[in-house]
């Protein structure tokens, strides 16, 4: 090899890259990724509901008079907590005996009942509304025995009740069997080889775990229940005084230029299920650090 060559190999390698350069780019893609979650989750989330906050309360305390001044305000508001209380109970109840046959046996045609489980999820709500007057409706079969004999489903709060259970049954479901698939089975079974009945074993056995989950889903039911329009603007047939909902209020506001008033209302149903998803995470969290304890 001539001295020329020699001359251009070099005697030392090239340096890697600096390791603080490494970090500070960990660092910043890191930071990058929270702030663009962040970014998102406020432009879509946290600013609107700032927006009908400073909508509905732009006035103080006379804002909040005027909304509830307005005819049927105050019934339509306690219809929906009433309706949305007794939506949570029924589906706690039905959510979790649902949830504990899935989990619990096998059968044919399990997976076929678990999908259908998931319907209301996937159906928009207003074809929900749709299918309910078609069934339970005057002129349909079903709907003409029951007003024959005294029961109106259609433009009645029993209408309203059974489209929002309808509505909210996934959720109960859905966060009750996880909490099943968790446990030991082996905790029923030691209590039954003790003499323990089916009852008893739920009282003492299955209830204490199941707790934090029919409470979780529950409350996720009461909040959903609370803001649903589109099954109820079908099936309650928006009577002032009688079946006149809150969120259907609120669109009835908005249409008739009261947009103040429209949020005033919108934003204590915000407030509510607010309240009620804290809860629940708060039961979630809960139930996760004693799954891990």
């Amino acid at each position: 090899m001539s001295a020329q060559a020699l001359e251009r190999i070099p005697l030392d390698p090239p340096e890697p890259p600096s390791s603080g350069r490494s970090v500070r780019r960990v660092r910043f893609g890191r930071w990058g990724l929270r702030s663009v979650a962040i970014l998102y989750l406020g432009l879509m989330v946290a600013l609107p509901l700032a927006a009908i906050v400073s909508k509905g309360f732009g006035g103080g305390v006379a804002s909040l008079r005027d909304a509830f001044s307005q005819p049927g305000a105050r019934q339509a508001l306690a219809l929906t907590i009433e309706m949305a209380a007794l939506v949570a109970l029924i589906n706690a109840v039905f959510g979790t005996v649902i949830a504990y046959v899935l989990t619990r046996y096998r059968f044919v045609g399990r997976r076929l009942v678990s999908t259908v489980v998931d319907v209301p999820f996937a159906i928009p709500t207003l074809v929900t509304g749709v299918m309910l007057v078609a069934l339970y409706g005057p002129n349909s079969a079903v709907g003409g025995f029951l007003v024959r004999h005294g029961v109106h489903v259609i433009f009645a709060r029993l209408g309203i009740l059974v489209a929002l259970l309808f509505v909210t049954l996934p959720l109960v479901v859905r966060t009750v069997q996880p909490v099943l698939l968790e446990m030991d089975r082996a905790e029923e079974e030691a209590a039954r080889v003790l003499g323990a009945g089916r009852l008893a074993t739920l009282r003492k056995v299955l209830l204490p775990h199941l707790r934090s989950g029919i409470v979780a889903g529950g409350l996720l039911a009461f909040a959903r229940a609370l803001g649903e329009f589109g099954a109820v603007v079908i099936v309650s047939g928006n009577i002032l005084n009688r079946t006149l909902t809150a969120p259907v209020l609120i669109a009835q506001l908005i249409t008739g230029f009261k947009p103040e008033e429209a949020a005033a209302i919108g934003a204590i149903l915000f407030g509510l299920s607010f309240g009620l998803v804290l809860i629940v995470e708060r039961l979630v969290g809960r139930r996760e650090r004693e799954s891990h304890a």
